[in-house]
């Protein structure tokens, strides 16, 4: 058993994470603001302190009151349009927020760091599939953050007058079951189910051929538990994705099929293209494989068990509430 804390272990990864390892036996500790996360979303075995990682007293504080085998750095700003709208709270809560953590980690010699980066480090990849040996070139501001966060834990783990291993896990498009459907900055999954739930038309950015990888949540939290286990992945940064590209097009008719609809019978508008969207996006996760870790998820399965979810906890929408197409 692992004394663990989880950073952001109310929200929509961090909780499942959370799940997860209480699942296998560890004794978990979760710190959320709640800004963005939701207190039932916290396992009732673990033990919950609202807080926000952005202040380093509480941080400190959450560090001095037990000691921990390993911290899951999950905390962040998630949202690449409220990154370019508030850069500065983008990077006090990805960047700050990380160096809180490797600081309550070095004074309290903490020897296990893995830290939640992104994909979106990788800006716009000339390989893809995309290997963790690609130039990253990041495209947006949340993507410059998660970066410069995934450095410093990085460059940390490296010192030679410290002793934490430190490992970083690139994520791609992480959906499932207890994402927000109705938080128009967070993932383009949960926003397309939200609006048919709603009965609301759905919105493409751009032309929709732009591809994302959508890794089911249940495979990401093997990929953190894994990880946490093998020494073979200290020092090292790691893809989590399912190796597959989907474009957005292709995303809102398995949305709109999954609730018997199509173009013909839903709206679907069309509009400007975002700040910093990238135009392909698929994971190279050998690196990942050779650590004993595989997808078992197909996006088939998870987005019908993803809607089922969604239908069960928000209600499905009257046959009378559907928006036509014009």
């Amino acid at each position: 058993m692992k004394r663990v804390l989880v950073t952001g272990g109310a929200g929509f990864i961090g909780g499942h994470l959370a799940h997860g390892l209480v699942r296998d036996g560890h004794a978990v500790t979760v710190l959320d603001s709640l800004a963005t996360g939701k207190r039932e979303n916290v396992p009732e075995a673990a033990v919950f302190v609202e807080g926000d990682v952005r202040e380093r007293d509480t941080v400190e504080a959450v560090f001095s009151a037990a000691r921990f085998d390993a911290v899951c750095h999950v905390a962040g700003q998630a949202s690449i349009s409220r990154s370019f709208a508030s850069p500065e709270d983008d990077l006090d809560t990805n960047v700050l927020g990380t160096l809180n953590a490797i600081r309550s980690c070095l004074v309290h010699q903490v020897p296990r760091l893995v830290y939640a980066s992104s994909m979106t480090a990788y800006g716009q990849p000339s390989v893809v599939p995309t290997p963790e040996s690609a130039a990253c070139l990041p495209v947006s501001y949340y993507g410059v953050t998660k970066l410069a966060g995934e450095r410093y834990v990085q460059i940390t783990g490296d010192r030679p007058d410290v002793s934490l291993d430190v490992t970083s896990l690139r994520m791609f498009n992480v959906y499932g079951a207890r994402q927000s459907v109705d938080n128009p900055y967070q993932g383009v999954l949960a926003i397309f189910i939200g609006n048919l739930l709603r009965g609301e038309p759905i919105t493409i950015h751009g032309d929709g051929e732009q591809t994302r990888d959508f890794v089911h949540v249940d495979d990401v939290v093997e990929a953190w538990l894994r990880v946490l286990e093998r020494p073979e992945s200290h020092g090292r940064v790691l893809n989590v994705g399912s190796g597959r590209e989907t474009s957005v097009n292709d995303l809102a008719l398995g949305v709109l099929a999954t609730f018997g609809e199509s173009p013909e019978s839903w709206e679907v508008r069309r509009t400007e293209a975002q700040l910093g969207d990238q135009r392909r996006s698929a994971a190279d996760t050998r690196a990942l494989s050779a650590l004993g870790w595989s997808p078992s998820v197909s996006f088939a399965d998870g987005l019908a068990r993803t809607v089922e979810w969604a239908r069960a906890t928000h209600g499905a929408r009257s046959a009378e509430t559907g928006v036509p197409r014009d």
